[in-house]
């Protein structure tokens, strides 16, 4: 009994070390991965969603969305407003409209970038 335990502690010790090899040569092959990075400074997250516009506000530079869920922001549906980056861009945004919209955060405020 005691050689099967002293054979099979053996056999453990002679193992440990090829694994822990082996592990670390797959934490190395990771090593370029994106792990859930956040964006690097001065990069905007760009989120996406899909919308009928209720309201705009052209003199104001505005438009009020019912928005469906946005997931990179884990937001549920909902009716907000939002800045739009261009003027060129109120064209595409008629109330009762059924758009795509690309928008970033910018301080305080979620601005949209392109329209679709």
């Amino acid at each position: 009994m005691k050689r099967i335990i002293t054979t099979t502690g053996l056999a453990i010790a002679i193992a440990l070390p090829g694994a822990a090899a082996l592990a670390q040569k797959k934490m190395d092959d990771m090593k370029g991965m994106d792990m859930g990075k956040k964006p690097a400074a001065g990069a905007q997250a760009v989120h996406k969603t899909k919308a009928i516009v209720k309201k705009v506000d052209a003199k104001a530079g505005r438009v009020t969305l019912a928005h469906e869920p946005v997931a990179s922001l884990n937001w549920p549906s909902m009716t907000m407003g939002f800045k739009v980056k261009e003027s060129a861009l109120l064209n595409k945004l008629t109330e009762g409209k059924r758009v795509e919209v690309e928008f970033v955060q910018e301080g305080k405020d979620y601005v949209i970038q392109s329209v679709q």
